[in-house]
Formats: C-alpha cells, structure tokens, sequence
C-alpha cells in the first residue's frame, strides 16, 4: 500500500505555537521552560498518527482449497476523529471466507491499521477495510467489526466516560447467509462453534 503525502512538520509546529498562544498558552513562557518544545511534539505525534507504514498486500492462491472463515480477532485501533481531532481507540475484528487467494494474517492488521492512520470516522473506517478486502482477496465473504471508544465523547462535550461504538460491515456470503453470519458474530464475541 502506498505511503501517506509528505509533512512540513516545521509548519505544523509554527501552526502548534499559533493554536496554543490563540487559547491562551504561550510556548515561549520562560516559566514554563518545556513549553518551548511543545510544538515540536504536538506536530510530531499528529505526523505519527497520521502516517501509516508502508506494506504490500501479499496474497497466496488457495491451494488447498481452505473454504472455511478465517478470523482475526482484537486488532489494535487508534485513529484520530476528523471532526474533533482527538483519538478514538478500540478493537477490529476482520473475517473473510477464502476463493481462488488467501491473504498472509499479518495483513489484516496492517490494513486496519493502512486505513485508521488518517483523519476518520468510525464508519468509514470499518467500510474501507470491508470494501480493500473484498477488492484484494475477492473473497466469498467478508466481516468487519470495529469497537471503539471517542475521546470526542468521553473528554468533552457529553462526556460519557463508559460509551463505546460499535460498526460493522458485512459483505457477500457474511451478510446473506444467516448461518455463516451467525457463525461470524459467535467468533467475533469469543463463542465456541
């Protein structure tokens, strides 16, 4: 997967130094002395956040003919809310049932991970890797769940510490077939099957 655009991270640390002298915070407070080196990280965490490592899509043809759901469970999410551009945190849960490719497992993470690395919504995110993994691996069916928390919702503004979100998107045989769809969301929520 390509690389994200460059950063001028010299403008983004002068913009940082704008945005806290425009609340009421000067970098340059001499009684404040670590101030001065604020800008600097705030421009590097968010070029951090917002970069995803690069990686190749690596696919394998199915030659034993495995015809069964493959399952990725308790993926790492942390992505950074477009409206707010505060972080929200969770979990994905990737599935798919395997046709002519099958995909290396590390993968899955890594597309989860390609995708939260940018400014988003929970909802896009979740439809994205759905729509990258049924346009890679062509698959018979693919699941994705995403759970996470918004500090959007639980610093500010409603401030509901406990909420959490959950989205989902279901594709091919995971979303028309009741029993392979039940079979996802047992998986999904650490049921035996």
């Amino acid at each position: 997967m390509p690389e994200g655009p460059e950063r001028d991270l010299g403008a983004a640390a002068a913009a940082g130094a704008e945005f806290m002298r425009a609340l009421g915070v000067d970098p340059s407070d001499e009684s404040r002395p670590d101030l001065a080196l604020t800008p600097h990280r705030f421009a590097t965490a968010y070029a951090e956040m917002l970069t995803p490592r690069p990686f190749d899509f690596t696919t394998f043809l199915n030659v034993e003919g495995y015809d069964e759901m493959v399952v990725v469970r308790d993926i790492a999410v942390q992505s950074l809310c477009e409206h707010h551009l505060l972080p929200f945190v969770g979990v994905a849960h990737v599935a798919y049932l395997p046709a002519n490719l099958i995909v290396g497992l590390s993968k899955l993470p890594r597309i989860v991970e390609h995708f939260a690395r940018r400014l988003q919504t929970q909802e896009r995110l979740t439809l994205q890797v759905a729509e990258a993994l049924e346009s890679h691996l062509q698959p018979r069916g693919v699941g994705v769940v995403v759970e996470a928390t918004h500090s959007c919702m639980t610093l500010r503004g409603v401030r509901s510490e406990h909420a959490s979100t959950k989205t989902s998107s279901l594709r091919g045989s995971l979303r028309s077939d009741p029993a392979t769809r039940a079979e996802f969301f047992a998986l999904v929520n650490g049921a035996a099957h």
